[in-house]
């Protein structure tokens, strides 16, 4: 008996699908295809096609549940005479292509998953006169080109940097000093995909029930909830362990990290234990680089003078010593800067009319639980500026992070207290993401917050605040650059409306200006800035007439890095060496121990790390490192020096790669 198969040859037409489905920089060696929008797959038979005598059916599934009722199966063919579940959801489509030769039996099918698909991992399966064979292996994934009711429109140049964008900027620092750190995404880097599908796999949801979890993720906003859980490790096999101490023993310094690909990675080779460690930019950063794969539009936002309301009444509760000291821990905070995402989507379980639509802010930080879940959001960015907190998901503590009041106390020698300030603005400061299509800060405030002026605030929260009468005001001010590695001097300044006696120092005079100067030595602040790039000074000021009414000042420093520089000499070819060249002088009359410099950059290189000598003070250090770039186009490399004092200084340039 001779076994003669119908089957003759397969080709996916790979680069051609891959380019139409802008796919075709991800370094995967599967079909990647976008849902919502057909691609092509040539079959060979080894005789003629005859769909009246024998119909060719295509089954695609995806999971270890697969099924038509819930969209994980779906059952089609031509001609479309398939038997199917009349509860079938997401039925993908197929015709033949005008070019097919039937009487060769030459086929191009056209395939189309429906733009509700699940994204995942799809097998497709083809049958003809009883015999079955697989056709293809395909990742669809969610498609913010397609138009129409599922997706929300994005310009071109929108989709361009929130989708395909491997580099970006995460701003840090203060709101009067905001730093930029360039953040290598890196979503279409080697084995990302797997890693991305891998997370939504070892999610809480999907150990409880997978049929369901595989089923949901046809809607972005089941998956972007999904995925804010699984950046953290708080409560399952999450990604990042969080970190705020100041040991990071066994594990890496959240500066340290230059971008998301070198996190991930290591997640998914250590078998999905929890990297060490993470903090807010961090979390935010590895987010957007698992939805930009995923094909959800997604940036970067920083929110500066971000308020953590832990009792969820508006108002943050700050506790100070006649010192200035902190004597009492309160659970609320504010912290000079937090970072999330937002995430493009639609919202139609909020309203159909697409009111809320657009911007939804994901925080994968861990922070508080929402549904006993360690997660945040979406929260409609649209719901949060017009203080729609009941709406879901997590709209309050999002609105509280940019909204809420600050209220500062003295603790007195005797235990009571009393209110020093309270400050309705100060809270949700110079909100900002990089610009679309350029390196520029964005600030975008005004879609989180109506000016004061403007605020409806009265109509969303029953608070009254205590107001006092202020004969005094008092500010810091900088005398010169506060650079790293220099004593930092400032000046205390006090403007009085009346005639006000100080300790240590005899009379203001009324409408005179005070001014003190502050000294804070490096010898003074170097070991406790190790690792981080910002202090903060604050002063009590007391009146001698009336203790009952105290001022308090503060500032937040962030310290300027001496500079390092990067270049690459000459042209710069795919697949051919090029080197790269830092740069770095010690500025301090000490030694510089435990020196090193790493470089990374998407399509330039891998995470590359060159342990150098001690470096003596006032001396430079130059350092060479070769390069084998393997993407081409406008790239961004980053470099990260390291040494004993001054820790994770980074800088970075841009490389056009030539064919």
């Amino acid at each position: 008996f001779f076994f003669l198969s119908v089957f003759k040859e397969v080709d996916l037409n790979s680069k051609t699908n891959r380019t139409e489905h802008h796919t075709s920089t991800i370094l995967a060696d599967e079909l990647i295809v976008r849902r919502g929008q057909a691609f092509t797959v040539t079959l060979k038979l080894t005789q003629a096609f005859n769909p009246d005598l024998y119909p060719l059916t295509v089954v695609a599934m995806t999971g270890d549940y697969p099924s038509e009722k819930r969209g994980t199966k779906s059952c089609f063919g031509i001609p479309d005479s398939v038997t199917r579940s009349p509860s079938a959801k997401a039925v993908w489509k197929i015709e033949l292509e005008k070019n097919s030769s039937p009487t060769t039996g030459i086929l191009t099918l056209i395939i189309t998953p429906p733009a509700i698909t699940p994204i995942g991992q799809y097998t497709l399966t083809v049958k003809y006169r009883d015999q079955e064979t697989l056709l293809a292996t395909v990742v669809v994934l969610f498609n913010p080109w397609c138009t129409g009711k599922s997706s929300v429109y994005l310009l071109y140049k929108e989709r361009q940097e929130y989708v395909m964008n491997e580099q970006g900027i995460i701003y840090r620092g203060s709101k009067d000093y905001i730093d930029s750190q360039n953040w290598d995404f890196g979503q279409f880097e080697d084995n990302m995909v797997n890693i991305c599908m891998k997370i939504l796999d070892v999610n809480n949801k999907h150990k409880k029930n997978p049929a369901d979890d595989e089923s949901a993720r046809c809607n972005p906003i089941y998956v972007g909830r999904v995925v804010s859980a699984m950046i953290n490790s708080q409560d399952d096999r999450g990604v990042l362990e969080g970190n705020w101490g100041s040991s990071f023993w066994g594990g890496v310094s959240p500066s340290q990290w230059n971008g998301s690909h070198a996190i991930l990675k290591k997640w998914y080779n250590t078998f999905c234990s929890p990297v060490k460690y993470g903090q807010c930019w961090v979390f935010a950063g590895v987010m957007c680089s698992v939805m930009r794969l995923l094909g959800i539009p997604c940036r970067v936002v920083t929110n500066f003078n971000s308020a953590h309301d832990t009792d969820k009444n508006l108002i943050i509760d700050k506790y100070h010593s006649d010192t200035g000291v902190m004597p009492k821990e309160s659970n609320d905070s504010v912290w000079n800067f937090h970072v999330w995402v937002e995430g493009w989507m639609k919202r139609p379980d909020l309203a159909e009319d697409g009111k809320y639509d657009g911007w939804q802010v994901l925080d994968p930080t861990p922070q508080e639980i929402s549904d006993r879940v360690y997660c945040c959001g979406p929260a409609s960015v649209n719901a949060i500026l017009n203080g729609e907190t009941a709406l879901k998901y997590d709209v309050p503590f999002v609105y509280a992070e940019v909204n809420a009041d600050c209220v500062d106390w003295l603790i007195k020698a005797d235990g009571s207290k009393v209110k020093i300030s309270s400050n309705t603005s100060s809270v949700g400061q110079n909100i900002s993401t990089k610009s679309v299509g350029s390196n520029k800060r964005m600030n975008i405030t005004d879609t989180y917050k109506y000016p004061e002026d403007k605020m409806s605030r009265s109509l969303q929260m029953d608070t009254t605040h205590f107001k006092q009468s202020v004969h005094v005001s008092s500010l810091f001010s900088q005398v010169s650059k506060p650079m790293n590695g220099e004593d930092v001097s400032l000046k205390l300044v006090l403007h009085s409306e009346k005639n006000t006696m100080f300790e240590s120092f005899s009379l203001l005079l009324a409408l005179a200006e005070l001014s003190i100067p502050v000294l804070v030595p490096f010898s003074a602040y170097h070991e406790g800035m190790v690792q981080n790039d910002s202090m903060r000074v604050s002063a009590m000021v007391t009146d001698k007439d009336n203790d009952n009414n105290p001022y308090l000042t503060a500032t937040n420093v962030v310290l300027i890095n001496p500079q390092l520089t990067l270049t690459v000499s000459g042209e710069v070819r795919l697949n051919l060496q090029a080197t790269v060249e830092v740069v770095f002088m010690n500025p301090i009359n000490k030694t510089l121990k435990n020196c090193s410099v790493t470089i990374s950059g998407s399509g330039l290189t891998e995470d590359m790390e060159e342990k150098l000598q001690d470096l003596p003070p006032n001396k430079r250090l130059r350092v060479q490192i070769p390069i084998v770039p393997y993407k081409t186009g406008k790239k961004t490399l980053i470099a990260n020096f390291d040494c004993s004092i001054f820790r994770y200084i980074k800088t970075s340039c841009t490389v056009n790669v030539k064919p």
